[in-house]
């Protein structure tokens, strides 16, 4: 199988499942846009293997599957061909999306989260860790860079928790910090049960969502130590995620009996916005410190890099035809469900 069958398989994949993540993509850089695709599609197959195979063991079988990938034997699957060579070319820690596959393994293990700090946890194993390596695709792997990725990456999984309260209750999942549902007078379990929206629920999501703009706000600087070719993408992904909040937040904070949609006409907008990001001087983001839960990302990164030094990129004619290839395979108009990634 070639690397444009694989490549052109990867486009089809996001085509069909994500609205977000494929609004922005298509104003990133088409040499970043190709690598992102094969990411994407490994995610979506990770998720799809727990969320829908599922079955007991279903998260070990990936790693099993993530350790031939990086052995350079690849299961015999476009996302994992794809994701090999993804990997191998940017210097993609495998602690990295191992993270990833340790978080689908929470849910399948139905793990509970108490506090911020474990939802925080969670969403740096099925968010942060895409920040990550998107950030490495994109060429920096600056510390102070991965950081503000892993804050974006972060909020972005925030705004997804708050607009998916309904919708993970009726699948038994609870990503509210249970303690903050008991300071309300919320049993979580019952809450499980029969879910119900009450002032009290809203006031627990909003805390979220407060958390969240805090972490979008640390995020901004990230994106202008970006190669300036890639800030319009990754400032759409921030636009339009954060845009889910304020839904919720226009909705009254009720995300149980519907589900907060932001309108293709408001996308649109959003878009046009995040054009602006090239304009943006070059930084060096400094003050906020990593986030706890985002440390052991950024420090794998630091780990891989002291041993295993750069190398030139292999750009190449293949390269740019596959990016090329990849670029008419993808329908700008479609439409489907939402992005797994940050994980809902």
């Amino acid at each position: 199988v070639s690397g444009l069958d694989d490549a052109a398989a990867c486009a089809a994949m996001i085509r069909g499942g994500s609205k977000s993540f494929h609004a922005a993509s298509m104003i990133l850089p088409r040499r970043v846009r190709a690598p992102a695709y094969a990411l994407y599609a490994f995610c979506r197959l990770a998720d799809d293997a727990v969320d829908l195979a599922g079955g007991p063991g279903a998260a070990a079988r990936l790693m099993e599957r993530l350790g031939l990938l990086y052995a350079g034997t690849p299961h015999d699957h476009p996302a994992d061909r794809a994701f090999a060579e993804v990997v191998q070319r940017y210097r993609i820690p495998m602690d990295v999306p191992a993270a990833l596959i340790e978080g689908l393994a929470w849910d399948e293990a139905g793990r509970r989260f108490e506090t911020l700090r474990d939802v925080e946890d969670y969403s740096a194993r099925v968010a942060a860790t895409v920040g990550v390596m998107m950030t490495l695709i994109m060429g920096e792997r600056r510390p102070e860079v991965l950081a503000r990725a892993c804050d974006l990456g972060t909020a972005m999984q925030l705004s997804n928790i708050a607009r998916d309260v309904g919708e993970d209750a009726r699948a038994g999942r609870l990503y509210l910090p249970r303690g903050w549902l008991r300071a309300e007078g919320i049993d979580p379990d019952a809450f499980l049960e029969a879910p119900m929206f009450s002032p009290a629920l809203g006031r627990v999501t909003k805390r979220l969502l407060d958390h969240a703009e805090m972490l979008y706000a640390r995020a901004l600087p990230g994106i202008a130590a970006l190669p300036r070719d890639c800030r319009p993408g990754i400032a759409a992904a921030r636009l339009l995620y954060r845009e889910i909040g304020r839904e919720v937040r226009r909705r009254g904070m009720n995300s149980v009996l519907s589900r907060a949609i932001v309108p293709c006409a408001h996308k649109s907008r959003l878009l046009v916005r995040a054009l602006g990001a090239t304009a943006l001087p070059g930084v060096t983001p400094t003050g906020a410190p990593t986030l706890l839960a985002n440390d052991f990302l950024v420090d794998a990164v630091l780990a891989a890099d002291v041993m295993q030094p750069a190398v030139p990129a292999l750009e190449g004619r293949i390269g740019r035809a596959l990016d090329i290839f990849v670029t008419a395979s993808v329908n700008v108009s479609a439409q489907a469900r939402s992005a797994p990634w940050p994980r809902p």
